[in-house]
């Protein structure tokens, strides 16, 4: 060691000229590098419930509930997933307009790029961080709140937690009961116009009336355990008892309309003992109470479902929205001068110990190949 330090003290002008190059060079380079800015957006995920949740509701007067939510362990991990997905990436890309800031064309290369600068992570207080970097500070900012915006309309789409996937599944069952209905009206009118027939007997419609109304309580259990089965097994007691349930309806159904004890001092009239000229008729205006019945049960149950939705709080709640940074993050000017100016001294102390032991080195092999030819010299 001390002979390192005599020569670094013997050659310390070029050791300490080669550091304040090395750090000149460093800042040169430094101030070619363009200004970073980073956008952050803090979000606040709706927290998974643990245990059962609310039950689903009772469809009218069927009573009758569904069985406990299936909660996800960590459901920060799913919105970081969300965040990270294909689908956001293109909608942000599209937005923005980044193959023009980028400066690329292929939709995988600016997927690439807009995920190396975008930092998404969920910290251990529960709070998910966004953080997008970027030359424009105004952009930064708006890719950071982008992203957030771009999370709110997938979770809209898509269902995340047990009650959002029943709101999703009574949206669709109402959108089919709907569009059910206004056929049922429709083929109504078209008959009514054919047979000329615009109301019933008040015993045929009564028997129509309470067969429309069983068949459609019928059909909203049949609805219930569809979105049972979407969270829970067929061995769920509440699954075994509505499927008992409706296995009894069905059979008061088939009573009804084909006439109970066969029609032997039954006081019931079977619809099928109604005059066969207006049986036509009469099955379109079952059709509209039928779906009519339908349709209110399951709207019911879509506001019920979107309530349960709201109480596991399904809503992303922003903490923080990324403001335009009034700072750039990168690149680090000093730290960079700092670490080339130390490379540079370290280097050229290196250099000058290296050189100094090749000299020695130098001398030594001279003196031994010296020693070589006089020995090899032949003596008289």
């Amino acid at each position: 060691m001390l002979d390192v330090a005599i020569v670094v003290a013997k050659r310390k002008k070029f050791i300490v000229s080669s550091m304040l190059v090395a750090a000149v060079l460093a800042a040169g380079v430094s101030l070619l590098i363009p200004n970073t800015y980073t956008g952050t957006a803090q979000i606040l995920p709706p927290q998974q419930q643990s245990g059962a949740s609310a039950l689903l509701g009772q469809l009218s007067s069927l009573g009758g509930s569904v069985g406990q939510s299936l909660g996800v362990k960590n459901p920060n991990d799913t919105y970081v997933a969300m965040l990270n997905s294909r689908t956001v990436s293109d909608n942000l890309i599209k937005r923005f307009d980044l193959s023009h800031v980028y400066d690329k064309e292929s939709p995988t290369d600016l997927r690439t790029e807009l995920a190396l600068r975008s930092t998404i992570f969920s910290g251990k207080d529960g709070v998910i961080s966004i953080q997008v970097d970027d030359k424009n500070p105004k952009r930064a900012a708006l890719l950071a709140n982008g992203y957030v915006q771009e999370l709110q309309k997938l979770t809209q789409t898509l269902a995340v937690t047990e009650a959002s996937q029943r709101r999703l599944f009574f949206e669709k069952q109402l959108i089919l009961a709907k569009e059910g209905l206004a056929n049922a009206e429709a083929a109504l009118k078209a008959v009514q116009e054919k047979t000329g027939l615009i109301q019933l007997t008040g015993q045929a419609e009564a028997v129509i009336r309470a067969a429309a109304e069983l068949k459609a309580q019928i059909g909203a259990k049949e609805v219930a355990l569809g979105a049972m089965r979407t969270f829970a097994t067929n061995n769920n007691p509440e699954i075994v008892k509505l499927e008992q349930e409706l296995t009894g309806m069905r059979q008061q159904l088939r009573k009804l309309e084909t006439g109970m004890n066969a029609g032997h001092g039954d006081v019931s009239v079977s619809t099928s003992q109604v005059p066969q000229a207006g049986l036509e008729y009469i099955r379109k205006v079952r059709d509209v109470k039928y779906y009519e019945t339908v349709f209110e049960l399951i709207a019911k149950q879509f506001e019920l479902a979107k309530i349960d939705e709201a109480k596991e709080g399904s809503i992303i709640q922003v903490l923080d929205s990324a403001i335009e940074p009034d700072k750039k993050t990168k690149p680090a000017r000093s730290i960079i001068v700092l670490v080339a100016a130390l490379l540079g001294l370290l280097l050229a102390a290196g250099k000058a110990v290296l050189d100094e032991v090749l000299s020695k080195s130098d001398a030594g092999q001279r003196a031994r190949l010296s020693a070589l030819r006089d020995s090899l010299r032949w003596k008289s």
